[in-house]
């Protein structure tokens, strides 16, 4: 099956980083064969290494979208009778689950950076009809940087691009909880600048 996939790849390269793009729209190709690779194309010198993260994150955007969809207009009853002809299963379906009530919508962005999570946590964010924009706001944050990281591990490994998906995961979890700190310590920082200072009221002599 591996085989196939990356056949399919290798034909949608003749379309450039358009090609990257769709490769990433379908959610049964996966991004760890995906972009590897396409980093694997930049360590030979045929495509641009910030034009590939570019458009790797936009197809990473728009293929969690289509899982979206199925979960907001598909429901659970569509998605356990169907899931199986989307390579989705009813056990990993129960783990996002599982991952989206306990986090709420902001999953769209954290749950990105836990394997087996991942790529199955847009369905339950589209049942929960959760803002699409919003939803898509933070699935482009969230695979900026883990496109990058792909993208880059697969330039230095050159032609072992395949050993990529088991190094990547190794910094995905560290790199998440880093930015979600960062991102907190921001929006912290921002309230309190906000909050109004009172001034002691005058004392009367």
């Amino acid at each position: 099956m591996e085989h196939l996939i990356i056949e399919f790849i290798e034909f949608l390269k003749g379309l450039s980083y358009l090609g990257i793009v769709i490769a990433l729209t379908f959610e049964f190709v996966p991004a760890e064969l995906v972009l590897p690779l396409a980093g694997y194309w930049v360590f030979q010198g045929d495509m641009n290494l910030w034009l590939v993260v570019v458009a790797g994150t936009v197809g990473g955007t728009f293929g969690p979208l289509t899982l979206y969809a199925l979960g907001r207009y598909g429901g659970r009853p569509f998605i356990l009778k169907y899931g199986k002809y989307f390579f989705i299963k009813e056990k990993q379906l129960a783990k996002a689950d599982e991952f989206f009530e306990k986090h709420g919508g902001k999953v769209a962005f954290t749950g990105r950076f836990i394997p087996g999570v991942r790529t199955l946590i847009s369905i339950p964010c589209g049942m929960a009809k959760m803002n699409v924009w919003v939803f898509s706001i933070y699935t482009f944050v969230a695979m900026f940087p883990i496109t990058f990281l792909y993208v880059y591990l697969g330039v230095q490994l050159g032609p072992k691009w395949k050993e990529v998906g088991s190094l990547a995961n190794e910094y995905l979890l560290p790199a998440g909880i880093g930015i979600v700190a960062v991102l907190v310590i921001y929006i912290l920082i921002k309230r309190n600048r906000k909050k109004p200072i009172l001034n002691e009221a005058p004392r009367k002599k």
